[in-house]
C-alpha cells in the first residue's frame, strides 16, 4: 500500500565515520522520489578537517539542520549527549520524520535513537549488531543501547546477525544488507586514485605505512599513548610511517610533549586523500573500526592496535589482524607483515556497493505500508 505522502526520512550524522556512511544513503535517497529526506548535522565533530571537507568530497548537500553541539573538551560525554538530545527533540518535533536513520556507534547515534524512542518515531540503525564485548568502550555501550530501542536493525556482517539473535532480537527486525561504508569506498575509489597526496608527501606506493590512533583507551593514558607512539617510531625505522593525527590525539601529544621520533605527522586528512594513502600503503596500524573495513576491501595489511574488534569479518575474510597494545607484539606483527607478501582475501558477503539500496528497499516496504 503506497504512503499517503513521501516517506519523510531524517538522516542523522555528526562524526567523520557517520558522514562516510551516510553519503551512500543520501545519494540513494536522492534517486527515489518516494522519499523526502532531511540531513541533520549534530556538530559532534566541528573542525573543518573532520566534517566540512566531507560534504564537499562526498558530494553531500549542505545540512538541512546544523545543531552545532560541538565536542568541546570542556563538555563531559553526558553533557554532550544531553545537549544533543535537547536539540534533536526540537528538530524532530518540528520536522516530524516518519523514520530516522542513525549510523554507527557515536554519541550522535545514541542521542537520536533515544529521542526518537521517546517521541514514537521509527528508528533504523545502520551497522547494527556489531559487538566487541568490551563495555569499557563508549562505542560498545552506544551500540547495545541503540540496537535495543531501534525498530529496524540493518546488519553489515554475519557476526551482527548472530549477536542480535543471541540477544533475543526478533528476526523480523533484523536485516542483513551489507556495508554502507563500502558503498562509499567503491563509489569514490577511482576519484581517490587521482589524489596527489603521495606526490605532496614524496611517497611511493607500497613503500610506507599509515597509522591512526583515537580510541580513549589508547590516547587518554599518556603512558599508553607514549608506548604506542614509541613502537610506531621503531617501525618507522624500517619504512616511513605517515601518522594522521586525530585532534583528540594531538591534544594529548602536545600536552605531554611526547617525542614522535621520525614519524611523519599529518593533520586529519580529507576522505579522498586518506583513501589514496590507505590504498597505496604497505601496512596500516590503527584502532579504527572503519579503517579495518576499508583495508579489507583495499587488500592492504592492517594491524588493529586493540585487544578486540567488533568487526570479525575483517579478520576472517580480510587482511586485518588484532594484535593488542603491547609494543613488543605490535612490532613483531609489523615485522612479520613487512617480511612477507600480502595474501589476497575475498570480500565479506554483500560488501558489494549496494547496501544503501537494500536498506531503502526495506524501509519503503516497512514504512510505506504502515
Amino acid at each position: 500500500m503506497p504512503a499517503k505522502h513521501p516517506i519523510r526520512v531524517a538522516c542523522v550524522a555528526g562524526a567523520r565515520p557517520n558522514f562516510i556512511k551516510i553519503s551512500a544513503l543520501v545519494q540513494e535517497l536522492s534517486r527515489r522520489p518516494q522519499f523526502e529526506s532531511r540531513l541533520i548535522h549534530t556538530g559532534q565533530h566541528f573542525s573543518p578537517e573532520m566534517s566540512a571537507i566531507f560534504f564537499d568530497e562526498l558530494e553531500l548537500p549542505a545540512p538541512d539542520c546544523h545543531l552545532a553541539v560541538g565536542s568541546s573538551s570542556a563538555a563531559t560525554p553526558a553533557e554532550q549527549l544531553t545537549e544533543m538530545m535537547r536539540c534533536l527533540e526540537a528538530e524532530f518535533k518540528a520536522s516530524k520524520p516518519d523514520v530516522a536513520i542513525v549510523v554507527g556507534d557515536v554519541t550522535s547515534t545514541l542521542a537520536a535513537a533515544l529521542v526518537c524512542s521517546k517521541l514514537g518515531i521509527r528508528v533504523a540503525h545502520v551497522e547494527a549488531g556489531l559487538r566487541s564485548f568490551d563495555r569499557s568502550m563508549p562505542e560498545e555501550v552506544n551500540r547495545v543501547i541503540t540496537d535495543s530501542i531501534s525498530d529496524d536493525l540493518f546488519v553489515s556482517e554475519a557476526s551482527g546477525m548472530a549477536n542480535l539473535k543471541a540477544e533475543g532480537v526478533p528476526d523480523e527486525k533484523v536485516h542483513f544488507v551489507g556495508n554502507v561504508m563500502i558503498d562509499t569506498l567503491l563509489r569514490f575509489r577511482s576519484k581517490a586514485a587521482e589524489s596527489q597526496v603521495l606526490e605532496r608527501l614524496a611517497l611511493q606506493p607500497g613503500t610506507y605505512g599509515v597509522a591512526t590512533l583515537h580510541r580513549p583507551s589508547n590516547v587518554d593514558s599518556i603512558e599508553q599513548l607514549s608506548a604506542l607512539v614509541g613502537v610506531l617510531s621503531v617501525i618507522a625505522e624500517r619504512l616511513p610511517i605517515v601518522f594522521a593525527v586525530h585532534p583528540r590525539t594531538r591534544q594529548r601529544i602536545d600536552a605531554a610533549q611526547l617525542e614522535t621520533g621520525n614519524l611523519k605527522l599529518l593533520p586529519p586528512q580529507g576522505y579522498l586523500d586518506f583513501l589514496r594513502l590507505l590504498s597505496a600503503a604497505r601496512i596500516v596500524l590503527t584502532d579504527s573500526g572503519g579503517i579495518q573495513e576499508e583495508t579489507t576491501i583495499l587488500g592492504v595489511p592492517c594491524l588493529t592496535l586493540r585487544e578486540n574488534t567488533e568487526r570479525p569479518a575483517t579478520v576472517e575474510f580480510g587482511t586485518n589482524q588484532v594484535v593488542g597494545t603491547d609494543p613488543t607484539a605490535i612490532h613483531a606483527a609489523a615485522v612479520n607483515v613487512l617480511e612477507r607478501n600480502a595474501s589476497s582475501k575475498t570480500a565479506p558477503e554483500l560488501w558489494d556497493g549496494s547496501a544503501a539500496s537494500r536498506i531503502l528497499d526495506r524501509l519503503e516496504k516497512a514504512v510505506g505500508s504502515s
